[in-house]
């Protein structure tokens, strides 16, 4: 290869992982901020005739539908990216996830038009859903099948960073202008204002993605017949059915505690506790600069001692803090909370950073968007979306007392341990391989294959 060629394939590298990791963090930063406004602001504008319980439950309801409409998108998205390609589903995926928030912004409440603003509400996190289904799994294969072998742990830690970035930009949004206007009138229209930003997010996604080229996996997959002849969904169910519930319920453990801090976290600081709605953001604030640490200090470590070790680590890290979690928080004590929170939602983001790859390797090509999009999003449709509805159920019911909500999250997180250590390690896995090649070795993780030295 020559010296020009190799500098293009870097370049190609650089502008692909950017492509991800942009688009990635945009759409995040949508679906972030519906989550914290759900725990806060749109019980009493779009479920005023319920008493306050009720109204927070169906608002963090109409979070989870979102979540639980990712499979579709997953399912759709998964076979056409498997199919088509991973670039042109990922300029559909951005647009539709930009156009539906927009529109967010735009809807009356219930005090305008009556049942129908809860209506539109759910129909519109239904589209933030599906197109986030297909968006995360597209975003993760354009950039690790990009890389160069050695370094897909780096660039799946860089991935990784979009979740608590996009928490930030969204709680650091939603801070400044709760800073700067009364609570009457962020009620009002103040909340409105970070949705109708989507119209940007939608320019400089689609623009950033028109500049990337298809994947060298994809291209590979293409010079064989496999891609014509295979319809991936069934080949992914019917061939690989281990591997997807077994990655699916490895990320039961994470979805699960993600959602329990960003989501339930906030509702308990902030109405439970009695902590001002500015303290709360900023402690997640706080909280996702340590996950932005812990995601690339996850992806980086898999690339030195494997996958596995990795992750292990991180599932046990978050297992301990379970049980100390929610008595620092009782102190309302700033620093001590900020600390539980940092750690915590570290050692979450850790085991998200190694995610990327380790469900990319996992997979053959033909069959690797739609594989990993079902274990993806079933884990969160299983483990994520309930998880601050259920959190607040238990917490009802347990009157007052967080152990029930820990005794559901330690045993996710124990089912995820176990997962992760009966998994085999992928490291340095030929990521060109198709579905034909993998069963020809005989193993559907196929951990024996050798890395490339290609750059």
């Amino acid at each position: 290869m020559t010296q020009e060629a190799q500098q293009a394939h870097a370049a190609m590298r650089t502008r692909a992982l950017t492509a991800a990791a942009v688009g990635t963090a945009l759409e995040w930063f949508d679906f972030t901020l519906y989550g914290a406004l759900a725990a806060t602001v749109l019980p009493k504008l779009f479920f005023p005739a319920m008493d306050s319980t009720s109204a927070l439950l169906a608002s963090l309801a109409t979070f989870g539908v979102g979540l639980a409409a990712r499979p579709l998108g997953a399912i759709i998205c998964g076979h056409l990216g498997d199919k088509l390609g991973r670039r042109n589903l990922m300029l559909g995926t951005v647009s539709i996830m930009g156009l539906s928030s927009m529109l967010m912004g735009l809807l009356p409440t219930y005090a305008s038009i009556g049942l129908w603003a809860p209506i539109l509400l759910v129909v519109l996190r239904i589209l933030q859903g599906f197109a986030l289904g297909g968006e995360s799994t597209g975003a993760q294969l354009m950039a690790i099948e990009h890389a160069s072998p050695d370094r897909r742990g780096k660039y799946s830690g860089l991935l990784g960073l979009c979740s608590p970035l996009s928490q930030i930009m969204a709680n650091g949004v939603l801070l400044l202008l709760a800073s700067m206007m009364s609570a009457q009138a962020f009620d009002s229209y103040g909340w409105r204002i970070p949705f109708l930003m989507s119209f940007v997010l939608i320019v400089i996604g689609v623009y950033i993605r028109l500049k990337v080229s298809e994947t060298p996996a994809f291209v590979e997959l293409r010079k064989t017949q496999v891609v014509q002849v295979a319809s991936p969904l069934r080949d992914a169910l019917r061939l690989h059915w281990r591997t997807v519930l077994r990655w699916m319920l490895f990320f039961c453990g994470p979805a699960a505690i993600f959602y329990l801090i960003v989501v339930f976290s906030l509702s308990y600081i902030t109405k439970t506790l009695a902590v001002p709605k500015q303290t709360g953001f900023l402690l997640l604030m706080g909280a996702n600069v340590c996950a932005i640490v812990g995601a690339l200090a996850g992806g980086m470590l898999s690339d030195r001692i494997g996958r596995k070790k990795a992750l292990a680590i991180g599932s046990i890290a978050t297992l301990l803090m379970l049980f100390v979690y929610f008595q620092i928080l009782d102190t309302k004590s700033f620093l001590p909370m900020l600390a539980a929170m940092g750690f915590f939602l570290g050692f979450t983001q850790f085991q998200s950073g190694i995610q990327p790859v380790a469900f990319a390797e996992a997979f053959p090509t033909n069959v690797r968007y739609s594989g990993s999009a079902l274990a993806y999003t079933g884990a969160n449709l299983i483990a994520g979306g309930p998880m601050p509805v259920l959190a607040v159920w238990l917490f009802s019911i347990c009157n007052g007392s967080p152990w029930g909500v820990v005794a559901v999250c330690v045993a996710f997180n124990v089912i995820s341990l176990v997962a992760i250590l009966t998994a085999p390690e992928t490291l340095g896995i030929d990521m060109n391989r198709t579905d034909s090649a993998a069963r020809l070795a005989g193993d559907d993780d196929f951990p024996q294959a050798s890395m490339s030295n290609s750059h």
